[in-house]
Parts: structure tokens; sequence; C-alpha cells
């Protein structure tokens, strides 16, 4: 099992693909460090040798990774909440910070909501 920056890379998976299963490193990132290793990207995660292994950890060190990576994007989050920008008050708010329109389709952001009207009036008993 190949554990790198602390993530168990996916055994089954290709390495090129096992490899963005760590957070900060995406498929470009993933191609550039295995050409740069001489590293098949066909290679299963599971054919990989120690060596190999070895390598792609020495190259990843150089990268901000994991949680110095999430902890910066927060950091960088509150900075413009605190500066009172434009997107730090909609990420405050909890709504689309790029531009998404809101009147439909922002679900994800606002969440499920409960619709109020039509809401009908128990019987009054006599």
């Amino acid at each position: 099992m190949a554990r790198i920056a602390g993530v168990d890379l996916p055994r089954n998976k290709r390495s090129v693909i096992g490899l963005t299963s760590i957070f900060g490193i995406g498929l470009s990132t993933s191609k550039q460090i295995l050409g740069k290793l001489g590293i098949s990207e066909d290679t299963k995660v599971s054919a990989l040798t120690d060596d190999e292994v070895n390598k792609i950890r020495n190259e990843i060190s150089t990268i901000k990774l994991e949680g110095a990576l999430k902890s910066e994007v927060q950091m960088n989050i509150k900075r413009l909440i605190d500066t009172g920008t434009y997107r730090g008050k909609r990420h405050r708010r909890g709504l689309p910070v790029r531009g998404q329109r809101t009147r439909t389709n922002a679900r994800t952001r606002k969440g499920k909501r409960k619709t109020v009207a039509g809401k009908k009036k128990a019987a009054a008993k006599k």
C-alpha cells in the first residue's frame, strides 16, 4: 500500500489517477510529477516499487499539500470576510461567490428550503 503525504493511495487505480486523491494535486500536476520522474502513467499504484514511491514522496515534498493547503485556503476566506469585500460578504451569508444566479439553482450553497406558502389553516371547530 502506497502512503504519500498522509494519504493511502487507491491500489487498483493508475498512478496518475491515484496521485489526485491527495488534496492539492490535480491531473496536470500528477502528470508533471510522473513525467519528471520517468514513471509510466499507466502503472497501477499497487505495482509501484518502494524506490518509485520514495521518488514520488521526495518530489511531492516541495509542494504545499493537505493540511497546510487547507489552512491557507481557510485563512484566505477569513481575510476576505474580515476586510468586508463583496466576496467575503457572500461567504459569510453562504451564497454563491462567483457571480452565479440565486433566483433559481443556488441549492448547493443556499440549502433546501421548505415552502411556507400554501399552508392551510385547520378547520375551526364549532
